[in-house]
């Protein structure tokens, strides 16, 4: 078995300033799912931190929160 990379390769997280209900907060992705998070806001017809904010409000109601970055990749991977 051979496993290819993604494209554009393997690349670590990318830091990025997200402003949430008037505050900025950084979050850390990598880029395939920075992409596919800008995707997913386009698709909702949102701006991004919109997006962002509803999923960390979905995040701090769960009963053991996960960070946001976390909460942001599990999200994306159940669509």
């Amino acid at each position: 078995m051979v496993i290819v990379p993604p494209p554009g390769g393997f690349a670590g997280p990318v830091k990025r300033s997200v402003t949430i209900a008037g505050h900025q907060t950084s979050i850390s992705l990598e880029p395939i799912f920075w992409e596919a998070l800008e995707a997913a806001a386009v698709e909702r017809g949102l701006p991004l931190s919109a997006l962002v904010a509803l999923i960390d409000h979905a995040r701090i109601g769960a009963e053991e929160p996960p960070n946001l970055a976390s909460a942001i990749r599990s999200w994306l991977i159940s669509l």
